[in-house]
């Protein structure tokens, strides 16, 4: 019976003719699949960082088509209320001024008979030019021709001088405010007389041949020596 050394270990059989320094530290078939699965990896993680930056881009478009749609109707909101500002501003200052109308009648006929004087007469300036600052116009002559938008006929009557429908005397003025009529002006109107025929032009009066000719020619006076 052989007896084993105390101390020593028994070292792992080495084949034949094979070093025993040449045997790979690590090395085997799950080095390779590792090496696979890396870069498999590498290429899903770029994948996916391609795919975030894509839904990045795709909300930063849609936030800022959002933010242009909702300047724009901020711009349009801006622009009506301006246009109503100014819409509201306008009806109130021409009920203020329809208001104010009976007393501006009552001024006109004042001076008509002479009877804005003294202070009467420095309020009822002082009020007939505010109204006018605050656009306030006056329209309405005697002579002009009736038109029916901004005149409305109180009385009626037919004279031979006129060729069309006539204001001939103007009851009330009529005032607007801007393109707004506020009061059409009350007139008195005058038709052409029925049947009766325009007068003739001055260059129709010219044309027709003066008295002593005949033809257009002169006559030879009567009386004169005779020839021969």
């Amino acid at each position: 019976m052989t007896e084993e050394t105390p101390g020593f270990e028994e070292e792992p059989d080495v084949p034949s003719g094979a070093d025993p320094d040449d045997a790979p530290k690590g090395a085997g078939p799950g080095s390779a699949e590792s090496g696979q699965a890396a870069q498999a990896g590498d290429v899903s993680e770029k994948a996916a960082l391609t795919a975030q930056l894509d839904q990045v881009r795709t909300a930063l478009g849609e936030r800022t088509a959002d933010l242009q749609r909702l300047q724009a109707e901020y711009q349009n909101y801006r622009r009506r209320v301006e246009r109503d500002r100014v819409t509201v501003r306008e009806i109130a200052v021409a009920n203020l001024l329809t208001e104010l109308l009976p007393v501006l009648d009552d001024i006109g006929r004042a001076r008509e008979h002479d009877e804005l004087v003294g202070g009467f007469k420095s309020v009822g300036e002082s009020l007939e030019a505010v109204a006018a600052k605050l656009g306030l116009q006056q329209f309405g002559e005697e002579g002009e021709p009736f038109d029916p938008t901004i005149h409305e006929a109180l009385m009626h009557s037919y004279a031979p001088d006129v060729t069309e429908t006539t204001c001939v005397a103007i009851l009330q003025p009529g005032y607007r405010f801007g393109e707004r009529t506020i009061r059409p002006a009350r007139v008195a109107v005058a038709e052409p007389q029925p049947g009766a025929q325009p007068k003739a032009s001055d260059e129709d009066a010219a044309g027709e041949d003066s008295p002593g000719t005949d033809d257009g020619k002169p006559t030879k006076e009567s009386g004169g020596p005779d020839e021969g």
